[in-house]
């Protein structure tokens, strides 16, 4: 039995996300299980090193199956290209010891947002940005970015409800830069909560509007109050970058 472990780039616009759900057909993981039957005559449960949400792409994506197909990494790669839909595409094939599990082994993850800020909208990355005409202040975001640097229980920026497993989270990184009109969020972590990286966008850019105080990180991070913190952003300008294991 081969452990396989793939690296995926999606354009996420057409997808309700990455989780199989039920008999519909527009989700990453069904697209590529629906593949890898066709590949090998087996059914494939793949697993992600997490959920992207309806709408989210990814540059870097990973996920694992097993399989007892005897084709080699090239031959997979090479066959999963052919028959994906363009907007899902394998950047690599690789066969992994047994113990590798995409989502347990994860140790961290880099995320990226993209914002257009500029009184004139884009034509060409209005699936891929947030687009913002207000004037933002970037030194003002910058400094409640680095609020939210370390460890953290984040349960008040992200959609979850009450839940039983812990909601602290390590925050290693935020950057902002800006190149022209877009503006390129980076985040890096040992992980995300639900919809933790557009509720942290929106808190920021609602900071560098003026409609909130840059105070406001430590208040939602003492009070774990959803409804104090900014907006959550649309997903089409989430990119899932990179997932980090040991």
């Amino acid at each position: 039995m081969k452990n396989i472990k793939l690296t995926i780039e999606y354009d996420g616009r057409r997808y309700l996300g990455w989780q199989r759900l039920g008999s519909s057909d527009k989700t990453i993981q069904g697209k590529i299980e629906s593949v890898l039957f066709q590949m090998t005559g087996e059914k494939i449960e793949i697993i992600g090193s997490g959920r992207t949400d309806a709408g989210t792409h990814a540059r870097g994506q990973v996920a694992n199956f097993k399989t007892e197909s005897e084709l080699s990494p090239l031959e997979m790669l090479n066959f999963l290209n052919r028959y994906l839909p363009n907007d899902i595409v394998i950047k690599d094939v690789t066969e992994m010891s047994e113990r590798f599990h995409a989502r347990y082994n994860a140790s961290g993850k880099q995320y990226s947002y993209y914002v257009w800020n500029d009184v004139i909208p884009t034509a060409f990355y209005r699936h891929h940005s947030f687009y913002v005409p207000q004037e933002l202040n970037l030194e003002k975001m910058e400094k409640a970015a680095e609020k939210l640097l370390g460890t953290h229980d984040f349960i008040g920026f992200s959609a979850l409800k009450k839940t039983k497993k812990s909601t602290v989270r390590k925050i290693e990184e935020i950057r902002i830069e800006k190149n022209g009109a877009m503006l390129h969020f980076t985040f890096i972590g040992n992980g995300f909560l639900h919809k933790m990286i557009r509720i942290l966008t929106g808190t920021l850019l609602e900071i560098g509007m003026g409609k909130l105080d840059i105070n406001i990180i430590d208040e939602v991070l003492a009070n774990k109050i959803r409804q104090d913190a900014g907006e959550t952003v649309p997903a089409a300008g989430l990119f899932l970058d990179e997932v980090f294991y040991e």
